[in-house]
């Protein structure tokens, strides 16, 4: 069965190829993958999916579902899409997309055989708003058995932790007045601000060694001579996990409380993209799927790096047993989010890469369809 799921994709490598470079060719940002949605609907609807597009209210989201017909556990396999800014694919979602069709078109080879369904979503925006989160939270994902992707990286890497994030927007309102003529009438906005970074940094020293801050300052004021009346600045909070997460974010809202009776701006505080959950890797998924990568010609498999960033994946691992592994280039010097980087995605590299993380991505979709036990061993540690 492993040998035909292989061989379907082997056939179909030249089309998963053309859809990546087509991808790479034409980078387009978080919610506005048009090009890229039907691209990849266009193909899993000659492939025999059913397919539904706009899921969640989103215009670039979709949901693709082969049934054999038979009773059977579940796999879904996640593509994502979006490019950056001004480098394009320096992400690899390009691969992505290409990886998670490819092990689709296999698992689906041998589906009628061996029973269950075949989940493929279209989610957007990965790098911004995390379509996944929006989905998980409208019980997109709920009663699959598995979820699997897998990221393109310098080198190979077994699926590990991620960060959770909560990205701030912090607005502040003060009152405008000659800074020199009168400045005792005015409320400076811009001093609300600094003291607000003054304040998170001095925190640094008083939370958890995982929390990371990051900010900058988008409203400054418009000219030295006049106080500022408006400022505002962008946060991203990291750590290891929610219950971290959610008590950093609580002392740097009261931090912006403080500055706000400190100095008389009024603070608005909103959340301004979406809140991503650290990655729960079940370790009975990604020992199966490391397994299969070895056994297609991968000679070694690093250990999942720590605190890697924040990916909406880590929204689904919350809510089905799932898996973010990294396929890599061979590369250690290699930077991801870079030209170069991109670049590689149409090599004769990434077709290998294409190539081994669908084949694998497959091979582990069949292992769990055809063992019940395996299923239980999944499903307990992810209930643990």
């Amino acid at each position: 069965m492993k040998e035909k799921i292989t061989k379907e994709i082997e056939n179909n490598l030249d089309s998963l190829v053309s859809i990546s470079k087509c991808l790479y060719e034409h980078p387009e940002l978080g919610g506005e993958e048009y090009l890229a949605a039907k691209t990849l609907t266009d193909e899993l609807k000659d492939r025999g999916f059913q397919v539904e597009e706009k899921i969640c209210g989103l215009e670039t989201a979709f949901r693709a579902v082969y049934d054999s017909g038979k009773a059977g556990a579940s796999v879904a396999f996640f593509c994502e899409y979006d490019a950056l800014p001004s480098i394009g694919h320096g992400c690899g979602h390009n691969l992505i997309a290409s990886m998670s069709l490819g092990a689709a078109i296999g698992l689906k080879s041998v589906l009628d055989e061996i029973g269950g369904k075949i989940f493929v979503f279209g989610t957007p925006a990965e790098e911004t708003n995390g379509a996944k989160v929006q989905m998980a939270r409208e019980g997109i994902f709920d009663g699959i058995t598995v979820g699997i992707m897998t990221h393109p990286s310098p080198v190979t890497e077994e699926s590990g932790t991620s960060m959770a994030l909560y990205p701030m927007n912090f607005q502040y309102r003060g009152k405008a007045s000659h800074a020199a003529a009168s400045p005792e009438k005015g409320i400076n906005a811009l001093d609300a601000v600094i003291l607000l970074f003054n304040s998170i940094n001095a925190l640094r020293q008083h939370v958890t060694r995982d929390v990371m801050f990051h900010g900058i300052i988008t409203a400054g004021g418009e000219a030295p001579n006049v106080v500022p009346d408006f400022t505002e600045a962008k946060f991203y909070i990291r750590a290891a996990n929610k219950k971290n997460l959610m008590e950093a974010v609580k002392r740097v809202e009261d931090c912006a409380y403080g500055t706000e009776r400190i100095t008389g701006a009024k603070v608005t505080i909103s959340c301004f993209e979406a809140v991503f959950d650290d990655m729960r890797t079940n370790k009975t998924l990604s020992e199966v799927y490391n397994k299969n990568l070895m056994n297609l010609g991968e000679d070694r498999i690093s250990p999942a790096s720590a605190g890697i960033g924040s990916i909406d994946m880590g929204n689904v691992s919350h809510v089905i047993p799932s898996i973010h592994p990294w396929i890599g280039f061979g590369d250690e010097n290699l930077v991801i989010h870079t030209r170069e980087f991109a670049e590689r995605t149409i090599t004769e590299e990434g077709k290998n890469l294409i190539r081994k993380a669908a084949a694998a991505m497959a091979m582990t979709g069949y292992d769990v369809i055809t063992s019940y036990e395996l299923q239980k061993q999944i499903i307990e540690e992810f209930l643990r």
